[in-house]
């Protein structure tokens, strides 16, 4: 695989949307727009009851905003727009009447943190560490910030986000809420996702979709609390700070 996609298939009332893209699963434009589009699509087709949100691969499931992309935006129009398609894709969850389970089989970084956080119900194995490192390259978790707090609480999030250079064990995210199971290998894992999304696509629709309310009361400023961090995260990757870490990181890479 060297191409990036996202594709779904719909199977027996089980939507699988899958994304991949060859530098570790990261974020660009292009995915995130497409992710928010499958996302809305899967939660009005009548042939979906239940959607499963996973990556390709094993160790990565995903570290977060594309680190290209960030050095290629020029203002703050640009930064705007980029973090704002993160926003798109945590609105499309929250939105989203279907339930979304998270098959979360590796590492989770940054934006990669939010969409574990966004999901219904996140299911991993014990590779599954995570880290929210947008300090590290002088912006911050703004925009996934919201998604972060409401699933594991603000002591948990403001720790993980000022400590921004130390992985949580998966142990860690269990027990604050991240995952509702973490499982020993990828097979036991996957038996788990399957097991909850066919019990899920025989349940009600109609009582899934009063439960996702009920569950996301609160959020519902969403569309414009996180366009606000979004230009917050716009201003800040011009910086000459974060300019000169993304530059150390992309170094290393």
């Amino acid at each position: 695989m060297s191409e990036a996609y996202v594709k779904s298939h719909i199977e027996h009332g089980i939507n699988t949307i899958e994304f991949f893209h060859p530098q570790s699963n990261s974020l660009p434009g292009k995915i995130l727009e497409e992710l928010a589009r499958e996302i809305h699509f899967a939660g009005t087709h009548d042939d979906t009851s239940v959607i499963i949100l996973k990556s390709a691969g094993e160790k990565t499931f995903c570290s977060g905003a594309s680190f290209d992309e960030l050095a290629s935006i020029k203002n703050e129009k640009e930064g705007l727009i980029f973090f704002s398609g993160f926003a798109n894709v945590i609105n499309a969850m929250r939105k989203c009447p279907k339930f979304i389970i998270g098959r979360i089989q590796g590492k989770c970084v940054g934006g990669g943190v939010g969409l574990a956080s966004a999901v219904d119900y996140a299911i991993a194995t014990d590779k599954a560490e995570i880290k929210l490192s947008e300090l590290a390259v002088g912006i911050g978790p703004f925009v996934v910030g919201p998604a972060v707090e409401r699933k594991i609480g603000k002591g948990a999030f403001s720790a993980l986000a000022i400590d921004a250079t130390s992985w949580r064990s998966t142990d860690w995210a269990k027990k604050k809420g991240l995952f509702a199971e973490v499982h020993e290998s990828i097979e036991n894992m996957d038996e788990s996702v399957y097991r909850l999304a066919n019990t899920l696509a025989h349940s009600s629709t109609h009582a899934m979709a009063e439960m996702k309310k009920m569950f996301w009361v609160g959020a519902e400023n969403w569309d414009e609390l996180l366009k606000e961090r979004a230009a917050i995260s716009g201003k800040l990757v011009l910086s000459e700070f974060t300019r000169n870490a993304i530059n150390k990181f992309k170094a290393k890479a």
